[in-house]
């Protein structure tokens, strides 16, 4: 987390003395005479630790600790006193102080208390970011022998240490997010926090709140502040998975927090500035989503510094095998059952497969034949009946007619259609067969369903 530092002192020579103090020991320090001018610091300096003195004129530094509570929620607060009586320190830590200190301060102490105090604030973040992405979380290995597995992370290794934004390209279940997590864990970020939101997964309506967040009463429903995504990621890494899916009005604004580093919650008026490096992902073909209007053409170029284009299973099959073994291994621990091996008729089965949704299908099939097995290995049987039916890598896939005289919408609602029947109905299997998202997909259907062409079908994964 950003070790930054808000020193408030109404006594101009400690707080001048504190703030040279702790710039010399490497904190990012603002410092504030007042409580006012604290709040309104904290607002766009976003703190990791307050250090204020407990009595100052007008606003006390037990009302700031309060307020700050609403301001910083991430932030931990050191009290200073002169008077060190009991009451004080219990009253301040039932307020919520992380500590305090008695004046004339004990610098040694001061500075292990600092310390301890910034890994709580970042240890709260975290539990924060890891609330808010419970049950979202997505990670295909991204492992393999092939030669485009080894670029891929060659590619990975060379833009890691960059701050540039990353445009990760690639069909749905390809790992995208497993490469933006390494990105991060390879980077000199590595320790600050890693959040990612899926634009496809989040009403339009909700998006901008996800992202930038709100101020309580900026719109109805909004009962007390939210932190954003950005907030959340200040001096790590933001993913951003399926941006050609996020509004044109979001894209705006995104946009300009990437050109300026500050931007305003729905609601706000204060300018926060953060330091966040961004990585944008999507299955989509961009210069084609530019072109229909779907992703903004300044925002791609602006995204498109470091490209990273992730090869669909089917075209590394040599790599199928290794998944398959890890996925396994796995499985079975996590669910205590005693498979060990694959039958090399089932791998036979697994190598001929297109693999539509690519990695995760792949890993989705191994779970299930995991749970399937009643001995020690995973046998065809266990394999899903779309494995052993007639799709394959090799070319033999089912063909669909189309026939001249028809528009293209027609056609691409056959193909749809085809492809929902192929995937057995299940609309996540489809879109991934058809390399668009299961909300395009989705908004599609509806539009075929109201206009009668179709009765309502397909079911999520």
């Amino acid at each position: 987390m950003p070790k930054r530092v808000l020193v408030v002192d109404d006594e101009a020579a400690s707080r001048k003395g504190l703030q040279t103090l702790l710039e010399k020991q490497g904190y990012r320090v603002e410092a504030a005479a007042t409580g006012a001018e604290a709040l309104e610091k904290a607002r766009s300096f976003l703190p990791a630790v307050v250090i204020a003195d407990l009595v100052m004129p007008g606003m006390d530094g037990l009302e700031l600790l309060r307020s700050l509570q609403e301001e910083a929620p991430f932030a931990m607060t050191i009290l200073l006193t002169g008077k060190g009586s009991i009451e004080t320190a219990v009253q301040a830590m039932k307020a919520g102080a992380y500590d305090y200190l008695t004046k004339p301060v004990d610098l040694g102490r001061l500075t292990f208390l600092l310390e301890k105090a910034l890994d709580r604030a970042r240890i709260g973040r975290e539990v924060a970011i890891l609330r808010r992405q419970v049950g979202t979380a997505d990670r295909p290995a991204l492992l393999g022998r092939s030669a485009a597995v080894k670029a891929v992370l060659q590619q990975i290794e060379q833009a890691a240490p960059s701050t540039a934004p990353v445009l990760i390209l690639g069909e749905s279940g390809t790992g995208k997010e497993l490469v933006a997590r390494t990105l991060h864990a390879l980077s000199p970020r590595a320790r600050a926090p890693f959040v990612g939101v899926n634009c496809a997964a989040i009403a339009e309506s909700l998006l901008e709140s996800e992202v930038f967040g709100h101020e309580k009463g900026a719109f109805t429903g909004a009962v007390e502040r939210r932190i954003g995504c950005f907030e959340m990621a200040d001096g790590g890494t933001l993913l951003l998975d399926e941006v050609s899916e996020m509004h044109p009005g979001v894209q705006a604004k995104f946009l300009r927090v990437l050109e300026e580093r500050t931007f305003r919650r729905i609601g706000g008026k204060t300018e926060i500035q953060v330091d966040v490096r961004v990585v944008a992902a999507t299955n989509q073909d961009p210069e084609v989503a530019v072109r229909e209007g779907k992703l903004r053409a300044d925002l791609f170029y602006r995204l498109n510094v470091f490209p990273i284009t992730l090869p669909p299973l089917r075209e590394r099959p040599e790599d199928i095998s290794l998944l398959a073994e890890a996925f396994l291994k796995d499985s079975a621990a996590t669910d205590g059952r005693a498979v060990k091996a694959i039958t090399p008729e089932a791998r036979e089965l697994l190598q001929r497969y297109a693999w539509p949704g690519n990695v995760r299908e792949l890993r989705n099939v191994i779970e299930r034949a995991t749970l399937l097995a009643d001995g020690e290995t995973i046998e065809p049987s266990h394999l899903p009946e779309l494995l052993r039916g007639p799709q394959t890598a090799s070319g033999s896939a089912p063909t669909l007619t189309i026939p001249l005289g028809i528009t293209v919408e027609e056609a691409e609602k056959a193909l749809i259609l085809k492809s929902l029947e192929l995937a057995g109905n299940n609309k996540t299997r489809a879109a991934g067969i058809l390399g668009i998202s299961v909300k395009t997909l989705h908004n599609k259907l509806v539009r075929y369903q109201s206009s009668g062409a179709i009765r309502a079908a397909g079911k999520e994964d």
